[in-house]
């Protein structure tokens, strides 16, 4: 699946070629670095619904940084949060790279093809109990973002690195309704150019940290539920506890 994910970046919208030789390597690096990282569809036979967000990476002044929205505050669900584009995958799409990229041509005007897709990492659960795909893609920080004002107020991007070594960050434990313990990151980003705080956090924030420590296989300045010289084996752990715990919990319910 991997490759065919690379299939359909080759026309994408990342012309990496022209790019100066640093940055070319930086882009490579992160790409062989998020393959090794690539779940493909190893989990779509679960039995809960489906979502997938699409984790927009561009970069901007020599550094990586994430597209990130937030959500309008007339919608029903988490109104006025930070998320990355995207939602439940609709009965048309072909797989969860297709729910993403139709959500962020929906939500921010993103054209599929201006997309370079490189793979799709670890899932997570929501409070809704969907199971939700982050689907990483390359996209030109010139991107001229159309935010859909009836889902989204407005549109931000954050330095990847504050994922790892953030200014302003607190964390708290979460029990959820299964009894499954897990830590929730919170952080704070004071953006220069909307003159605000945006605050990252839930799954969203989670997406993001191990986004970062993919990609620069670096320590955090804080705490993380995972073992970092194992990350793929120890993260395949976290979310299968998670799952299970669900999923007992519906088993039990029935």
């Amino acid at each position: 699946s991997g490759a065919a994910e690379r299939e359909r970046g080759t026309d994408a919208g990342c012309r990496c070629s022209a790019l100066p030789a640093p940055r070319q390597r930086l882009m490579e690096k992160a790409r062989r670095r998020l393959r090794d990282f690539d779940v493909g569809d190893k989990f779509c036979h679960l039995p809960l619904p489906r979502a997938a967000v699409l984790l927009p990476l561009m970069l901007r002044g020599g550094r990586l940084h994430l597209l990130l929205t937030v959500r309008s505050m007339q919608l029903r669900r988490s109104p006025g949060e930070v998320c990355f584009p995207g939602g439940k995958s609709e009965a048309t799409d072909k797989d969860d790279i297709d729910t993403a990229l139709r959500e962020a041509k929906e939500e921010v005007g993103l054209p599929p093809e201006k997309v370079e897709i490189i793979c799709r990492l670890m899932p997570g659960i929501d409070k809704m109990n969907n199971l939700v795909t982050p689907v990483v893609g390359f996209i030109e920080d010139t991107f001229q973002v159309t935010p859909n004002p009836d889902e989204v107020s407005e549109v931000f991007v954050v330095p990847l690195e504050y994922f790892v070594k953030p200014l302003n960050y607190k964390t708290f434990s979460y029990k959820s309704s299964s009894g499954y313990l897990s830590r929730i990151h919170c952080f704070v980003y004071y953006d220069q150019e909307h003159k605000k705080s945006f605050k990252i956090w839930g799954l969203t924030a989670h997406f993001a940290v191990f986004l970062a420590l993919v990609i620069f296989g670096e320590k955090p300045t804080f705490e993380v539920d995972y073992d970092l010289d194992n990350l793929i084996s120890s993260s395949e752990n976290c979310f299968i506890n998670l799952y299970a715990s669900i999923y007992e919990r519906k088993k039990s319910n029935l």
